[in-house]
């Protein structure tokens, strides 16, 4: 497992390499997929691509089907593009930066544990109250903690 400097340091550089992929919809496969659209567009019959694969007429137009329903599998994805002398790119983009992701965990976490600490000092009749400053400091101790994923908050809201 990465240390926290490693985990840090990773998402900076990912941050950076994938903002540059954004907005996704660029990358939004033609209606009837990628495979199928660059076929086309290279004047390629399936029996030809079939031929470059080394597989039949009827598993490209299988191939071609899968992608669109999204039941294709990397390696036959590569495979055809290949054949078609293209690169085929697989990437993670995320929603929002990982940075920001990491710090919506690291709160989500950090409101469970005042949950907690509310529901137990109320039975105290007493409040909780934590300024701006601490909270900050919490998250950031909740991200360098290394159990950032296992502490609760567990799923997306």
């Amino acid at each position: 497992m990465a240390t926290r400097q490693q985990s840090r340091k990773a998402r900076e550089v990912l941050d950076g390499r994938l903002a540059a992929m954004k907005p996704t919809a660029q990358y939004a496969p033609p209606r009837l997929g990628w495979i199928r659209a660059v076929r086309d567009a290279l004047g390629m019959s399936a029996a030809d691509l079939a031929a470059r694969i080394g597989i039949s007429g009827a598993s490209v137009r299988s191939l071609e089907e899968k992608e669109t329903t999204g039941g294709i599998r990397l390696s036959s994805l590569r495979r055809a593009a290949e054949a078609m002398d293209c690169t085929l790119v697989y990437a993670f983009v995320p929603n929002e930066s990982l940075s920001h992701t990491v710090e919506q965990q690291a709160r989500r976490v950090l409101e469970q544990q005042m949950g907690r600490l509310r529901q137990t000092m109320a039975l105290e009749d007493q409040a909780v109250n934590m300024s701006a400053s601490l909270a900050e400091e919490q998250i950031r101790a909740i991200i360098d903690s290394g159990s950032l994923w296992s502490r609760g908050g567990g799923t997306k809201r």
